[in-house]
């Protein structure tokens, strides 16, 4: 039976996942706008706050706690709405080549650090609030668990399997905007990065609360 379950996530659920992961998304676009304005190393924060969301998501939608964000909607849309309007704000900064995470064109220094919890708590309330995450995790998940196996096992090895895929499509991301900001930088259009990173940090904002 185990050989069995590992054979079905082989052939059948790491290819979803990671299509699915891999397509662009809140998540993503999120991790390439930090790529492109703070850089892959500070990043891994937003990243690991993204990955204990994403997580959280996986077990709630096997073992059911997801009904507990349907019966209590005020906390499911106040992280939404709040979340939302957030990323927009930072956005708008960008935009305006403002703010923690512009880039400036005569910068002194490396540029100002970010708060570790404030980017692990961006990432978290992003993977969350995110409804079509929590919609694809309760239809994908329940159908690669075995009722004839202990839960316990099944379960952690599909998170490692989700987490392990999510990350690396997440540094993926990240790299590709540490790529594009090397090259708008060695243009001298720092201005026109910062608007580009803006307007994909305010698309994530309106996509969190309109999704």
């Amino acid at each position: 039976m185990l050989y069995s379950l590992n054979l079905t996530l082989m052939s059948l659920f790491i290819p979803t996942f990671l299509f699915v992961s891999a397509t662009p998304g809140m998540c993503m676009t999120l991790s390439l706008t930090l790529g492109m304005t703070i850089g892959v190393r500070r990043a891994l924060w937003m990243m690991l706050g993204e990955l204990a969301g994403v997580a959280l998501v996986s077990v709630a939608a096997v073992i059911g706690v997801a009904s507990i964000m349907l019966n209590y909607p005020q906390v499911y849309f106040g992280l939404k709405y709040g979340g939302g309007a957030y990323l927009a704000y930072l956005g708008f900064q960008l935009w305006r080549s403002r703010g923690k995470m512009a880039i400036q064109e005569n910068p002194v220094s490396d540029g100002i650090e970010l708060r570790r919890r404030a980017l692990i708590l961006q990432g978290f309330v992003t993977a969350i609030a995110n409804p079509k995450g929590w919609a694809f995790m309760i239809s994908l998940l329940p159908p690669f668990i075995d009722a004839q196996l202990p839960l316990a096992p099944q379960l952690t090895l599909l998170v490692l399997l989700i987490l392990v895929i999510e990350f690396s499509c997440l540094l993926l991301y990240a790299g590709g905007g540490r790529t594009l900001r090397r090259f708008l930088l060695q243009a001298g259009n720092v201005r026109m990065m910062n608007r580009i990173a803006g307007t994909l940090m305010v698309g994530v904002g309106v996509w969190l609360v309109l999704g």
